[in-house]
C-alpha cells in the first residue's frame, strides 16, 4: 500500500513549481497564492499592500517557501525586480499570475468619466499585465517552458457589466492573452486568462457598495446558475487547473467562471419554467 507521504506528494499538482502572484495580498490573488502553496508551489506575492502581503506569507509558512515583494505593476523597474528576486531566491519562474487590478466607480454617462480615472484603471489593469507578461517571458523563453495566467472578467466579452474603463481593460487583457499565446507557443509556454463573474472580494464590496452576504444575494439574483455561489476559491481552483500539467495543451484560452452568465440573454426570457 502506498504511504501517506507518497499519496500526499502525488496529490500536489504544482510540486516543485515557482509562481509569482501579482495582487496576491488579498481577494482572488490571495486565494490563488494559498491554493498554489497547498499544492507544493513556492509562491512570491507581488503587491503594494505590504501589511496584508506579509500576513499572507506568514500564513503560508514563512520565507522557506514564499516571499513578499513590494511591487507596483505600473512601474517596470518594480516588475523586473520582482522577477529577478524570484529567480535569485528560488532559481526559476514557472508560473506568472497577472492578477493585480482595480475598478473605478461606474458612471452611466461617458461624459461624466474623467480621463485621469480612465487612464488609472488602464495603467494597472492593462499596462501592469503587459509588464508582468513581458518580464515573465524574459526568463521563460530561455528555458522554453512556463505558464502565464491573467485575471480578466466577464467584462472581457460582454458590455454593461462594469465601467467603461474596466470593460476596456479586460477586453485588452484578453487581446494580450491571445497575442502572447501565439508568440510564446513556439517556446512551449502557455498563456491563458480567467474570466470570473462577480463575487465577494475587497475590490467588489468597495465598488459595488454592498457587504458580503448582500453582494452575494444581489449577484445570485441576476446570475444564471442557481444553487451555487461563486467564491474566490472557485477562481483559484480554475487557476490551479490552468497552471497544472492537466492543462498541458490549453493555450490562448479565456476560461469563464460565470455559471453561464455570458451565454445568456435574459431579455429574451427563454426557457423559463412556470412557477409552481
Amino acid at each position: 500500500m502506498a504511504s501517506a507521504s507518497f499519496l500526499s506528494t502525488i496529490g500536489k499538482r504544482l510540486e516543485g513549481k515557482v509562481a509569482i502572484v501579482t495582487g496576491g495580498a488579498s481577494g482572488i490573488g490571495e486565494a490563488i497564492a494559498k491554493l498554489f502553496s497547498e499544492h507544493g508551489a513556492k509562491v512570491v506575492i507581488a503587491d503594494v499592500q505590504d501589511e496584508l502581503g506579509n500576513s499572507v506569507i506568514n500564513a503560508l509558512g514563512g520565507s522557506s517557501n514564499s516571499i513578499y515583494i513590494h511591487c507596483d505593476v505600473t512601474n517596470e523597474d518594480h516588475v523586473q525586480e520582482a522577477v529577478d528576486r524570484t529567480i535569485a531566491t528560488f532559481g526559476k519562474l514557472d508560473i506568472m499570475i497577472c492578477n493585480a487590478g482595480i475598478c473605478d466607480e461606474t458612471k452611466s454617462r461617458i461624459i461624466d468619466n474623467t480621463k485621469a480615472d480612465f487612464e488609472r484603471v488602464l495603467s494597472i489593469n492593462v499596462t501592469g499585465v503587459f509588464l508582468s507578461m513581458k518580464h515573465a517571458a524574459r526568463v521563460m523563453v530561455p528555458t522554453r517552458s512556463g505558464c502565464i495566467i491573467s485575471t480578466a472578467s466577464v467584462s472581457s466579452t460582454v458590455g454593461a457589466a462594469a465601467s467603461h474603463a474596466y470593460c476596456s481593460s479586460k477586453h485588452a487583457v484578453l487581446g494580450l492573452t491571445k497575442n502572447l499565446a501565439v508568440e510564446l507557443g513556439q517556446f512551449g509556454i502557455r498563456v491563458n486568462c480567467l474570466s470570473p463573474y462577480a463575487m465577494v472580494t475587497p475590490l467588489a464590496t468597495k465598488v459595488i457598495g454592498l457587504e458580503n452576504e448582500e453582494l452575494e444575494n444581489a449577484m445570485s439574483a441576476v446570475g444564471n446558475l442557481k444553487g451555487a455561489t461563486l467564491k474566490v476559491d472557485d477562481v483559484a481552483k480554475a487557476a490551479l487547473f490552468l497552471a497544472s500539467d492537466d492543462a498541458q495543451y490549453i493555450s490562448g484560452h479565456n476560461l469563464f467562471i460565470d455559471g453561464g452568465f455570458t451565454v445568456c440573454n435574459p431579455g429574451l426570457g427563454m426557457f423559463k419554467y412556470p412557477e409552481s
